[in-house]
């Protein structure tokens, strides 16, 4: 059984409470913080927590807390984490882990240095969707990855602290792209690592300062794309998709928005529908399980069952750490529109990986372009002389 501090009474802070005290059953917030005493109250009062404060220390300290949940605007996670690294706590926070490498550097180091458990709430590398596809990936269902692309869209956060530079470190690559990054990460592997990244980003819509859309290539050193498409701009709701494609196969995967249930409804005794939800009348497209498609179930019990038994969960600071990496990286080349290396000070992948030859051979003489099977029924191969470079094609009975 965890006895969790929840630092933050927000909205993540209630999705994390929702599964923390559903899925196990046995895990138990004991302490909530909250900057507003209002909103420390009211999730106290919903969530059976018996202790409530306004002093992070407190939550953090409280005797009979044995680990933090930090959900906690991105420019606190710092503090809190260096809290739970004075009291020995262990330690799981939302993403992303800090505003840019440097802050997720630091905690790492800490966390790592006082040999406290950390775990990094990437919640959608543990939807049940994505658990399966890369369960098919690692098998070598796709072959080797060439490209993975995943993309997160929305109308925009739902709290005013995101809409805040100073707070939030960034706009959408910040909020949205972690996801994505982390996302293909597991895809074409972690242990591969990401050299450099090309971005576009722009502030298109909202009256802010940092950017509502982002497209941007992050390239792997062993050849593969990873691709993230991120906007606070989209109208219509909550879009996640990812589409992995690989030597042997391709896999399109739909989280959210269009997943199979949909519903027509004139308002009449309207309630919420999903996440980010524009509307409550006409087509809609509800959810039928929240925690579970979203993956927060399968990420709390992940976390509580590797610290139960002492080992890493499958999300942790130093993944985190990475991802800000990268992130860093898709700044610097909006700025630049060039390529810039990911500065990575810490690796604890492979190194000098080399791309894997795109040479199939069909015999002795050519190597195999194309091979398929034509209208009337016979084969036709497309081939490549391996002396002299010349491309023909045979068609076989």
């Amino acid at each position: 059984m965890r006895k969790i501090a929840m630092l933050g009474s927000g909205f993540i802070g209630r999705f994390y409470a929702d599964s923390i005290q559903a899925h196990r059953s046995k895990d138990k917030i004991v302490s909530v913080y909250s900057r507003r005493e209002q909103s420390a109250r009211k999730f106290a009062e919903d969530y059976d927590v018996p202790h409530w404060t306004t002093e992070m220390e407190a939550a953090v300290n409280h005797p009979d807390v044995d680990m933090v949940c930090i959900a906690l605007p991105n420019n606190l996670h710092e503090a809190a984490v260096m809290a739970c690294v004075k009291a020995k706590k262990a330690v799981i926070t939302t993403k992303p882990l800090g505003r840019n490498a440097e802050e997720a550097k630091r905690m790492l180091e800490a966390v790592e240095k006082a040999g406290i458990f950390n775990g990094y709430l990437e919640d959608l590398c543990y939807t049940p969707k994505f658990l399966k596809t890369l369960e098919s990936v690692q098998g070598g269902a796709l072959g080797r990855i060439l490209w993975a692309k995943s993309r997160e869209t929305h109308p925009g956060p739902h709290s005013e602290w995101f809409w805040d530079l100073e707070q939030a470190g960034g706009g959408c690559i910040l909020d949205l792209g972690c996801h994505c990054v982390e996302i293909s990460r597991n895809y074409i592997g972690k242990d591969i690592k990401p050299i450099e990244v090309m971005c576009w980003a722009e502030t298109q819509v909202k009256p802010i300062p940092a950017e509502d859309h982002a497209i941007a290539l992050v390239k792997y050193e062993n050849g593969a794309i990873g691709q993230f498409e991120v906007s606070w701009t989209f109208r219509g709701g909550l879009d996640l998709r990812d589409e992995v494609m690989g030597t042997e196969g391709t896999v399109w995967v739909n989280n959210f928005l269009r997943t199979g249930l949909e519903m027509f409804t004139s308002g009449k005794g309207a309630h919420y529908v999903a996440e980010k939800a524009e509307s409550n009348t006409g087509w809609l497209f509800p959810v039928g399980d929240e925690l579970a498609d979203l993956g927060y179930n399968h990420m709390f019990t992940d976390m509580f069952n590797a610290c139960d038994e002492g080992r890493e969960p499958r999300e942790t600071f130093y993944d985190g750490y990475v991802v800000n990496a990268v992130l860093d990286a898709a700044y610097r080349s909006a700025k630049s529109r060039q390529w810039e290396p990911v500065k990575l000070e810490i690796w604890r992948g492979r190194e000098g990986v080399q791309q894997e030859s795109t040479l199939t051979d069909y015999d002795d003489q050519y190597y195999l372009i194309k091979e398929e099977v034509i209208h009337d029924g016979r084969t036709k191969v497309i081939l490549k002389d391996k002396q002299s470079g010349k491309v023909i094609e045979k068609v076989t009975a």
